[in-house]
């Protein structure tokens, strides 16, 4: 399965790259654990992004992020979760609970791919932009982004990529232009999405290390074999290349005289 709370987390993580923010994942707020999905922090130095995808135009110092996938649904625990987490984030970054951080200095976003049918007839959802409202909740207010419903722009690309429509995702995966090293490894996975749907991916993590692993093997100079051959114990070898690899990286006379090795 696609992990997709990492995925979106690491695509916020280059659209902030090098910019006046950092983005922190699955960030532990408790002694039990009980993880918030991203916090966006304003640091002290850095530009603004040049470009922000629609919803965050407003960032303050501290934006706490909940995200649901296509497979999740956004509810009213959700949120009451989100709250929670602001709380304790709130105390954890304040010089005391007597003089905690200016409440204004924190957003509260709540990303969903799908429409949250049931949550919009709790509360009253009021419209900001397309795919974008804004909702009273207690003392603070809740902005929920709705990635299928944003509209299609350049500067929505790393929304549209989670939007579970195939042509949007399409357009989002087009056009967002990656910042960081990351980027390779979020291509990568992009590229094996089913976009008819978006529904169960039968791309896995283990199929994308195996990929990056024959790209390893295929991109070897004979400098890096004579490398690992001097470097590895014939059993650390033998952990990281199976037979069939070896056979394709060593000639047989050095398999020969590994196995010699062992043997001793």
């Amino acid at each position: 399965m696609i992990p997709w709370h990492r995925l979106f987390g690491l695509t916020l993580t280059d659209l902030f790259f090098n910019s006046a923010y950092e983005v922190e994942l699955e960030k532990d707020l408790s002694l039990k654990q009980q993880l918030l999905d991203v916090v966006i922090i304003e640091k002290k130095a850095g530009p603004s992004p040049a470009v922000l995808p629609d919803g965050l135009e407003n960032l303050a110092a501290h934006n706490l992020m909940t995200y649901k996938s296509h497979q999740e649904s956004l509810d009213g625990w959700t949120i009451e979760e989100l709250c929670g987490h602001y709380v304790n984030y709130r105390k954890q970054i304040s010089p005391s609970f007597d003089k905690l951080v200016p409440a204004e200095d924190f957003n509260l976003y709540a990303v969903s791919t799908r429409y949250p049918e049931k949550l919009s007839g709790e509360v009253k959802f009021i419209p900001a932009a397309p795919g974008i409202f804004d909702v009273l909740w207690g003392i603070r207010t809740i902005r929920i982004i709705v990635l299928s419903r944003i509209r299609q722009s350049e500067e929505n690309a790393p929304w549209l990529m989670f939007s579970a429509e195939s042509e949007k995702v399409k357009f989002g995966a087009a056009s967002y232009r990656w910042n960081s090293p990351v980027s390779s490894i979020i291509n990568k996975l992009f590229k094996k999405y089913e976009k008819e749907g978006m529904a169960i991916m039968p791309y896995t993590i283990e199929d994308y290390q195996r990929e990056v692993k024959e790209e390893v093997l295929n991109s070897l100079t004979k400098e890096d074999i004579d490398y690992l051959l001097k470097r590895l114990q014939p059993e650390d070898l033998l952990r990281v290349l199976n037979p069939e690899d070896l056979l394709r990286v060593l000639k047989p006379e050095e398999i020969e005289e590994y196995l010699r090795k062992i043997k001793r």
